[in-house]
């Protein structure tokens, strides 16, 4: 037997044992079903992306399945003090003013001393906030009532006690070290916190969504609740946005000091408070629309929200194990090819390239099947594969990007193009053309018929005029948009919020193994009572499940909404948010969680549908039994998985887009074998994310590696954006230069740090810059508040400073 382990004798090279299934890694045996990693036909995924899934979906979200019996609950507290008052009527058979008339009541029950009435007020507001469901028959129904309590509740002033009652919980230090102490943490331990999290997360997540038969109230009512959760000198949240409070909550619960916070719901709501206050991704594209109007911009080249909806998925790459299944004629022609292989095996052309080996080595080490069809190398030829008539490859009419081109592009392609026509550089000079040849003035021409100038761009030139002239620079006019009022409200603790949501991210990703040290983000799902049946457990085991998921999913959508809306803002805002990101280690965490078999992951069916909110409600439950449990649903991929990868994949790219020393941080964490993996998903917008991570790598992983992954260096020309004289593909760029980490981030900073310092630190102000007021009448008529001591001795001042000095007028006067 050879060392290879090939039992036949047959002679086999090292490339040939590559491509060969891996006994002892179970590729012989695997389960079409359970793996779906290897197969390419794998249908497209139905599936469009959007701020946020349908309503009955984010609703059901915020509930854990162990809360199910509290629904009951909230409903007979409500019950108890509406039958007292109104003994004869449903609450639906009410009029307007007897529904406020209760409200009110409610409303004041808020305010109580004792805490067991309180709760029991808070409960009954979040039955009305659900939508009294009791006297509901259908989820249609359920959501009118939703709005119609919801709006009235916000017309009486519930926001306002119910931040307060929050408040106090936060600041309960009673319950913190009562948790603190306990061994394990339940459900019991927030229930108050959880109460009030459940009211104000739907009454964001019900006014967000807009209704063309809202009432013109309502629409006034929507717009004082956004300004109210979003305006900074609030009165309502300590003078601050509603996000900061929220952050603050985060903060608390990974520092340990308060374990009992539920985690999930805070997210949630920290998530739907940022969507409502600063808007989706369709507001994103009309603010951006906007502000290139007013800078004098052209417009954008295209509608990036709907090229990338009209996408197609492409096929990903078949591993040579697949073919050689369905082709077993491809072992053979494999097998007698060695000879040619051995003859061919040194390429007199191929530099050696000892990295180049690393890369090969390293896609096989990390358990994957090789993605390449035996076709794509030289050295194997085997027989054609019959391809049935509806398989062919039809090509697209054009590419669905406009290609784009920096300033920075034309400048470097005109002095390389200097220097070896005419032999000297004229700097930052894209105009003058004499003596260069007439192919040259082509391209040029062509380059800056497709040059892009992004708001970043005259953002960054703004501030260095303001920096390197501060004294004729003039005030900078910062407009006060919910955006910068939020960037205001959390610049000051912002490393710790990124640190902290790092943190849960890193607990709930699916990859991560429990450690002793790890925060616990199961507290608001884990009942008091521990499952004692296997029905129990496996219900139990679902709810962590999808707990977690729905972490990620909410902790993948803040960071997301906060680069884009950051860099839209200013970009220095968003470079300060990215680099501390990058300082926590998020470009490896987010690969650490890509590092699974993610079809698994997003095919997962981690949800019970007929207990779900607002399904359970308004249906008799049918008998849970452990077959149905473990069948799931017939769904053909979980949304919130989808989009969570979706939403880390553009959190990466925002990171690692025109930062060398990142992209160089994505191949030595060896990321190409990872993003390749999630190229099984047929989603077109995922694979473009996959392929825009792939692309700004290539050129550092070696010419092997570009030769055994013809597909996807295909893939990427077909779909991702061209930037003209970008040399992706072949790696002889000028960013091909030595990593220098450290110097590169450190200019970064020391810029962010200067225009934070000048725009947000108005106490550290050189006085060598302020402005010298040279009126004698203005600086004589100032007014200057004296120490009290100075008033009581002012008359022996004057005897002492004044009187007692004789003065020559004469000199004085000369």
């Amino acid at each position: 037997m050879d060392a290879g382990g090939n039992s036949g004798g047959l002679p086999v090279n090292n490339k040939q044992r590559a491509m060969l299934p891996n006994k002892a890694k179970g590729e012989f045996t695997r389960n079409p079903r359970k793996d779906s990693e290897g197969l390419s036909e794998s249908p497209d995924l139905e599936f469009k992306y959007a701020d946020t899934d349908k309503w009955a979906a984010e609703l059901s979200e915020l509930y854990s399945y162990t809360e199910g019996p509290e629904f009951g609950l909230n409903r007979k507290c409500f019950e108890v003090e509406f039958k007292t008052h109104v003994s004869d009527k449903k609450w639906t058979e009410l009029d307007a003013a007897q529904h406020r008339a209760h409200a009110m009541r409610l409303l004041d029950g808020l305010e109580v001393i004792a805490r067991e009435r309180r709760l029991k007020a808070a409960r009954a507001i979040l039955y009305m906030a659900q939508g009294t469901f009791a006297e509901c028959s259908s989820e249609a129904e359920v959501q009118y009532w939703m709005r119609y309590n919801i709006f009235l509740l916000l017309d009486v002033g519930t926001l306002s006690a119910l931040v307060e009652l929050l408040n106090m919980e936060i600041d309960n230090s009673a319950a913190c070290s009562s948790a603190v102490r306990k061994p394990a943490i339940s459900l019991a331990d927030s229930t108050d916190l959880r109460v009030l999290l459940n009211i104000m997360y739907l009454m964001v997540e019900t006014i967000q969504q807009d209704d063309p038969a809202d009432k013109p109230e309502w629409n006034s009512i929507r717009e004082t609740f956004r300004a109210e959760l979003g305006r900074f000198g609030s009165p309502l949240f300590n003078n601050e946005p509603i996000s900061v409070m929220l952050f603050g909550m985060v903060t608390k619960f990974c520092s340990g000091h308060a374990p009992h916070f539920p985690m999930k719901k805070v997210l949630l709501l920290l998530w739907k408070s940022i969507l409502f206050t600063l808007g989706g991704f369709e507001q994103l594209l009309s603010i951006k629309v906007h502000r290139r109007g007013e800078l004098g911009l052209p417009p954008l080249p295209e509608d990036s929200i709907r090229v990338i909806r009209s996408m197609r998925a492409a096929s990903p790459p078949a591993s040579a194990s697949d073919l050689i299944d369905q082709h077993p004629s491809l072992l053979c022609g494999l097998i007698k090819q060695d000879n040619l292989d051995a003859f061919n095996e040194k390429d007199p052309y191929k530099a050696d390239d000892s990295r180049e080996d690393e890369d090969d080595n390293d896609d096989n080490d990390n358990s994957m099947e090789p993605e390449t069809f035996p076709l794509e190398r030289d050295e194997v030829m085997p027989p054609p594969i019959p391809h049935p008539p509806s398989e062919r490859v039809s090509f697209p009419k054009g590419l669905p990007w406009a290609p784009k081109v920096r300033e920075k592009d034309i400048e470097n392609f005109l002095e390389s193009s200097r220097s070896k026509f005419i032999g000297y550089t004229l700097g930052n000079d894209t105009d003058t053309v004499v003596g260069l040849p007439r192919p040259i003035h082509e391209s040029i021409k062509t380059l800056k018929q497709h040059k892009y100038v992004s708001i970043a761009e005259l953002q960054i030139s703004k501030e260095d005029e303001f920096q390197k002239t501060p004294l004729s620079g003039g005030e900078e006019e910062v407009e006060m948009s919910s955006t910068e009022l939020l960037y205001q409200g959390i610049l000051p603790s912002l490393p710790q919020y990124m640190i902290a949501l790092l943190k849960i991210l890193l607990a709930a990703a699916p990859t991560s193994k429990a450690k002793t040290d790890s925060i616990n983000i199961l507290a608001d799902v884990l009942p008091e009572e521990m499952p004692t049946t296997v029905l129990q457990s496996m219900k139990l085991g679902v709810d962590v499940n999808r707990h977690k998921e729905i972490i990620v999913k909410a902790i993948s959508a803040i960071l997301l909404l906060l680069l884009k809306h950051f860099k839209l803002n200013h970009i220095y805002q968003f470079e300060y948010m990215a680099q501390h990101l990058v300082f926590a280690n998020c470009i490896p965490l987010i690969l650490k969680f890509f590092n699974q078999n993610i079809m698994s992951y997003i095919t997962a069916k981690n949800g019970i549908s007929v207990i779900d909110f607002p399904y359970c409600v308004v249906h008799e439950l049918p008998e849970l039994t452990a077959e149905s449990l473990e069948a799931g649903d017939n769904t053909q991929f979980c949304w919130r998985n989808l989009f969570s990868c979706i939403n880390l994949l553009r959190i990466l790219n925002k990171l690692t887009k025109w930062k060398h020393s990142r992209t160089m941080m994505l191949v030595v964490f060896k990321s190409a074998p990872i993003l390749k993996r999630a190229l099984k998903v047929k989603q077109a917008m995922m694979q473009l994310y996959v392929l825009k991570l792939l692309k700004v790598q290539t050129k550092y992983l070696g010419r092997q590696w570009r030769k055994s992954n013809m597909k996807t260096m295909s893939a990427i020309y077909q779909k991702v954006r061209h930037r003209l004289n970008d040399d992706w593909a072949y790696g002889n760029d000028l960013d091909a230069r030595p990593w220098d980490f450290q110097a590169e981030e450190c200019a970064l900073r020391a810029n962010i740090e200067r225009f934070n310092s000048r725009r947000y630190d108005k106490s550290h102000i050189n006085p060598d810059f302020l402005p010298v007021d040279n009126c004698l009448q203005s600086v004589l008529g100032q007014r200057v508040d004296l120490p009290e001591d100075f008033q009581m001795n002012y008359d022996l001042w004057l005897e002492r400073e004044v009187f007692s000095k004789p003065i020559s007028w004469e000199e004085l006067l000369q």
